[in-house]
């Protein structure tokens, strides 16, 4: 049996490929590249003895809906092998934290590892992460990331005007956390099927802003599947010290930190880093 390592990434070849080599045949992979990249991922399907599906089905704009329409589309196909029985999300700047034995025997592959909190979440800015979806935020219109300032004024006058979104008819509680998760294949299936049969909770995801960190854990928060969830991410991931953004680029100065936490992986790294350090990311 499988466990199925699914990537969003835009750029950065080699280390989609050093995450690649990393794994041995017993693991599977999904990555989607922003339509808009211009890599040739080609030759990433080309790892002999490695299965490697790689799509460029969507433009992933910072904060709009589309990563959330993208990671769903990877957990669709992987769920078809059915020798995949747990699956892990991670952008394709993160890196493995831990050996593969631990990845084998090392967690309990049992649970759902995923942050989760109600909102309003009081460490979230804009009413508690409320604003992100009670208001219209076209981050699929626009490549914002640099103007953010301009598309929070956009949410300011929706409130002057005292305008706020509705929502459909038994929309589910609110919850949200860290885009990044490791799912059982039963948890996962779920929010697919709920998908399938719930397209208005989806729909209302539409003009959220960084909806990926809100769909999935609204879905299993509100289900039986709540109980087998862990809150733990099992991710090492610096929103500290700012270093190069939030979260910060990750370099030699965290490696030791890396090493003794419960991470299985660690986000992120430039490829500078991986290139002059990489060997001492590969645990032991």
């Amino acid at each position: 049996m499988k466990q199925a390592i699914l990537i969003t990434a835009y750029r950065h070849l080699d280390q989609l490929k050093q995450i690649i080599d990393y794994f041995d045949d017993n693991y599977t992979f999904y990555i989607h590249i922003d339509k808009q990249s211009q890599l040739d991922w080609t030759s990433l399907q080309a790892v002999e003895g490695k299965k490697v599906s790689v799509y460029q089905k969507y433009v992933v704009r910072w904060g709009g809906v589309n990563h959330l329409k993208a990671i769903l589309f990877l957990a669709g196909e992987a769920l078809k092998d059915n020798e995949n029985t747990y699956f892990h999300l991670i952008s394709g700047q993160d890196f493995p934290a831990k050996s593969l034995d631990y990845f084998a025997a090392g967690f309990d592959r049992t649970k759902d590892y995923i942050r989760i909190n109600p909102l309003p979440r009081p460490e979230w800015p804009q009413n508690g992460g409320l604003d992100r979806i009670d208001y219209y935020n076209p981050y699929d219109c626009v490549n914002a990331k640099k103007i953010v300032r301009w598309m929070n004024l956009l949410v300011r006058i929706q409130k002057a005007l005292h305008f706020k979104r509705a929502y459909p008819a038994g929309f589910p509680k609110l919850y949200g956390g860290s885009t990044w998760w490791s799912l059982t294949r039963e948890t996962l299936q779920y929010v697919m099927d709920y998908t399938q049969n719930t397209p208005s909770t989806l729909q209302r995801m539409n003009y959220t802003f960084c909806s990926e960190e809100l769909y999935f854990q609204t879905v299993i928060q509100n289900s039986s599947r709540k109980l087998q969830v862990v809150d733990d991410n099992l991710r090492y991931i610096d929103w500290v010290s700012c270093r190069g953004g939030r979260p910060a680029f990750l370099d030699e100065s965290d490696f030791q930190k890396i090493v003794e936490s419960d991470a299985l992986f660690a986000r992120k790294f430039t490829p500078e880093i991986m290139k002059r350090f990489g060997k001492f990311l590969i645990p032991k």
